[in-house]
């Protein structure tokens, strides 16, 4: 998402996350949507299949639009295309698209609808890729407090492999990038796998959001929330998975 949140400080005390007066990055207050999505969502690792499916797609539908107007829309998307099943996605028809064009609750775009659909079926190609390419087999992320992440092969390893091994420290706004060499590789690796609307700004974005950077101002009481990186912004190494 080209306009997604960056990143900033957050509330100070979970407990009263929801307050309007808490500290919090400027796009996390824009309204309580925003408030409970920052405080509870953004930045929190994701590894599921599904889940970095949806996130790709959602990321597409908001090129040109703000993260409020899609996450405003997130139920209906989810009804529209399956809660992002890419089984059942990969093989919608010209009618399911002409339908979902009709469809006011989404965002009624034809090529980012038709992206959804070919983004659901490249994730497919994926998985059965992942069978002969290294490239894309799973493994273990550890985390700071002892437990790991347990990365599964196709596109959650194609995403995940492109965590830098330091993440951002930023202290204020302006020291938060907008892409980084590892948002454009993955950009490069899934464009080349079939996906589309997968800019290196946009998937920046996504790395922003499900937790492969972590862009939280520095002293943030969000910082390091996913515990994938230390206090000095290393991560630990990838464990391949067992053959």
């Amino acid at each position: 998402m080209t306009a997604s949140p960056s990143s900033g400080t957050a509330a100070t005390d979970d407990s009263t996350a929801n307050s309007r007066n808490l500290p919090r990055t400027a796009w996390a207050n824009g309204s309580a949507m925003m408030r409970e999505y920052y405080d509870h969502e953004w930045g929190l690792p994701v590894i599921s299949e599904a889940g970095l499916y949806e996130r790709v797609c959602l990321e597409g539908f908001q090129a040109g639009l703000s993260w409020a107007t899609i996450l405003a829309r997130r139920d209906a998307f989810r009804r529209a295309f399956a809660d992002f099943d890419p089984d059942v996605v990969a093989k919608y028809t010209d009618q399911t698209v002409e339908e979902l064009l009709q469809d006011a609750s989404i965002i009624r775009s034809r090529p980012k609808i038709m992206a959804a659909i070919g983004n659901a079926r490249a994730t497919l190609e994926l998985r059965e890729a992942a069978e002969r390419d290294p490239m894309l087999q799973g493994f273990s992320l550890p985390l700071q407090d002892g437990e790991s992440l347990q990365i599964a092969s196709g596109l959650p390893a194609l995403v995940w492999s492109h965590a830098p091994e330091t993440t951002p420290s930023p202290t204020r706004a302006d020291e938060v990038p907008t892409q980084s060499p590892e948002s454009v590789a993955l950009a490069r690796a899934l464009k080349k796998h079939g996906f589309r609307f997968v800019g290196p700004t946009t998937i920046f974005a996504l790395m922003e959001a499900v937790g492969i950077v972590d862009t939280h101002w520095v002293g943030s009481h969000k910082r390091a929330v996913s515990k994938i990186y230390a206090p000095d912004g290393h991560r630990h190494a990838f464990v391949p998975l067992p053959l």
